[in-house]
């Protein structure tokens, strides 16, 4: 309760507040072009509020824009060869019914844990309005450790969904394609988006905890570069330059569409390691010995 009421203090204070630019920028440092228009965002406005409307917006934008690429390959019969699940249709009505289901979690669930975020962020030590903005090397650092945190978080709580009765109440309904596309990444139980959502907002808080500070600005490229992961990794197609393809400890597509066809195996998100090391890939890659078997019978005939 004492940590609830400090996050409502935080929360009352910051509605009350505007950001001056002019008190962000240290005495006699000369911001660049884009920390100049980073701050602009807030000069004059209200932080919580206009930090919440640019997460939001990314948001959306991120998730529908990635996934647009893999709206149009399903209408090109060249790309046809590359889709894992080739004797599988992508029906209008199955993307209205993933589009209504996704409106419903981003407004009424994701938009209000957005709104809270701001204030638990900046008592875990997170930056917002504060120059300088953080390097790319740093940035690159931060955010592969966020990636590293937030696949050991996944791969233990994806098993745990797996359990029999978190499965048939809660995660059944992100399984309801057994193949998925890329809108489904987030097409799941309300509980599920809450906690998986965790492992993507506490790699960075976590990280001030123990580590050092993090910028807002690395939290953003952060999720924008896991929502391509996630939409990635349930688009269906397995292209030749498909990360997994240059970096093969990197799961994708190829590794998280057997998943959902089998209902078993490769309960990570961004890494194979984990599954590797406590053997829930071994269906899958006899799946793959089998298929690969087939394909040499096919051209010795």
């Amino acid at each position: 309760m004492e940590h609830l009421d400090l996050v409502l203090d935080s929360v009352r204070g910051m509605l009350n507040t505007t950001v001056d630019i002019t008190e962000k920028i240290p005495v006699g440092y000369e911001p660049n072009w884009f920390e100049r228009t980073w701050l602009s965002l807030f000069d004059g406005r209200n932080e919580l509020l206009t930090f919440t409307a640019i997460a939001f917006l990314m948001h959306e934008m991120v998730y529908f824009g990635r996934y647009l690429p893999f709206l149009i390959c399903d209408y090109i019969p060249a790309f046809r060869k590359y889709k894992i699940q080739d004797n599988k249709e992508v029906t209008p009505a199955m993307q209205w019914k993933c589009l209504k289901s996704l409106l419903f979690s981003h407004f009424i669930i994701e938009g209000p844990l957005m709104l809270m975020f701001l204030p638990v962020a900046k008592l875990a030590g997170i930056r917002t309005t504060e120059m300088p903005l953080p390097g790319l090397q740093e940035m690159a650092v931060q955010i592969a450790v966020f990636f590293v945190m937030e696949d050991f978080w996944h791969y233990w709580i994806h098993r745990l969904f797996h359990w029999g009765p978190l499965y048939r109440k809660v995660h059944k309904i992100h399984h309801e394609f057994s193949s998925p596309f890329g809108m489904t990444a987030e097409y799941a139980h309300p509980l599920e988006t809450v906690i998986f959502g965790q492992g993507t907002i506490g790699g960075p808080i976590l990280y001030c905890n123990f580590i050092g500070s993090v910028h807002s600005v690395t939290m953003f490229a952060w999720i924008w570069l896991r929502l391509f992961q996630a939409i990635d990794a349930h688009s269906g197609y397995d292209f030749p330059w498909s990360l997994h393809n240059i970096l093969p400890f990197w799961a994708g597509a190829d590794h998280h569409d057997y998943h959902h066809a089998a209902f078993v195996n490769n309960f990570s998100s961004s890494f194979r390691w984990w599954d590797t090391i406590f053997g829930t890939d071994t269906k899958y890659h006899a799946h793959k010995a089998r298929l690969a078997a087939a394909k040499t019978a096919k051209k010795s005939e």
